[in-house]
């Protein structure tokens, strides 16, 4: 039995997102608990180079909206990266669960053998819509569900795999 496109995306993706959405949760509960500022968890990071927890979270979103928009040839919404509370974060997650709903089952048909053009600082090039989901669209989102993961475990979260793998089924 062969995946879809579809099947390898959306579910995939809307997995992540329900975990990234009880990260924020977690992240929010844990700040309360522990008299800790919001934006300390927030501005967060692992490295000085590296994109802040909210970034994470906005980069995840970015790429999957933008990618399903190149697999299907829909336009995707645009967000402003403005999102400073854990109520704004929630939000952008939903917007984006929102719009990866949105797409039809059907726009997906013949998304495996679509050229899939890519102009990014480090990648570059065209492929097939499967060479671009299983190796630049889903490892990119999962890198920033990780390393959102690896953020709030430095800020002394206590979340783990089973957390990181969400809902399964």
């Amino acid at each position: 039995m062969s995946l879809s496109v579809y099947q390898l995306t959306i579910p995939s993706l809307l997995r992540g997102f329900d975990v990234l959405s009880t990260y924020v949760e977690k992240a929010a509960e844990y700040a309360r608990t522990n008299n800790i500022p919001p934006d300390a968890i927030i501005s967060a990071r692992l490295a000085p180079d590296m994109l802040t927890f909210a970034g994470q979270i906005q980069r995840a979103s970015d790429k999957s909206k933008g990618g399903v928009a190149r697999i299907t040839g829909v336009e995707a919404p645009r967000f402003e990266d403005t999102e400073v509370t854990f109520e704004d974060l929630q939000g952008r997650i939903a917007n984006t669960v929102h719009f990866l709903k949105s797409i039809e089952e059907n726009r997906f048909v013949g998304a495996e053998t679509r050229a899939i053009e890519i102009k990014f600082r480090s990648i570059g090039g065209v492929f097939t819509g499967e060479t671009y989901v299983t190796s630049i669209l889903l490892p990119d989102f999962y890198f920033h569900i990780a390393t959102a993961h690896g953020i709030l475990r430095s800020r002394g979260l206590p979340i783990g795999k089973a957390d990181y793998l969400g809902r399964i089924g």
